[in-house]
């Protein structure tokens, strides 16, 4: 009998690779994050106080509406350790498990890839559109519809659509 070749397991491209990549990178900052205002929730108030002072007095006006949001999520977190610890564990996990099914090119990774951005862009959208412009949230839009177009394109080339 004689050896047929074998196929070669399927291989996410690299674009695909890249999303992976961003969703270890986004995990990798969640836990940091995480970690950091674990380090200082005693003197929480006080820390989040100097660093939106230093910011505003080396940065001025300059994404200070994110600023305003960090610190609003602060101290919000520092009411229920637990549970915000809970939740960044959680969010950073869904984001490891995301890239390792896109690494590994699985069927359900795309789909929850394309259906975990692509819910946020009309709620981005709208922002984009109802606020003040915004650099950040226009470029995180952006970057949004991108990974939504660059997962879809892998989708339809696979036949998953």
């Amino acid at each position: 009998m004689a050896n047929l070749p074998q196929k070669a397991p399927p291989q996410s491209s690299e674009a695909i690779k890249a999303v992976a990549i961003y969703e270890i990178v986004k995990g990798i900052g969640a836990l940091i994050g995480a970690a950091l205002l674990w380090h200082w929730h005693d003197n929480l108030q006080l820390w989040v106080d100097h660093v939106a002072t230093r910011w505003q007095r080396d940065f001025g006006e300059l994404l200070a509406p994110q600023v305003a949001s960090v610190v609003e999520i602060a101290q919000k977190a520092n009411q229920d350790w637990s549970l915000f610890l809970l939740l960044i564990f959680f969010y950073a996990s869904l984001r490891f498990l995301e890239a390792y099914g896109l690494w590994q090119d699985k069927i359900w990774a795309y789909w929850f890839s394309v259906l975990g951005y692509g819910i946020f862009i009309p709620v981005e959208l709208y922002y984009l559109l109802t606020s003040p412009f915004d650099w950040v949230k226009l470029g995180i839009f952006m970057l949004n519809a991108v990974i939504v177009i660059v997962v879809y394109r892998n989708m339809k080339q696979k036949g998953l659509l």
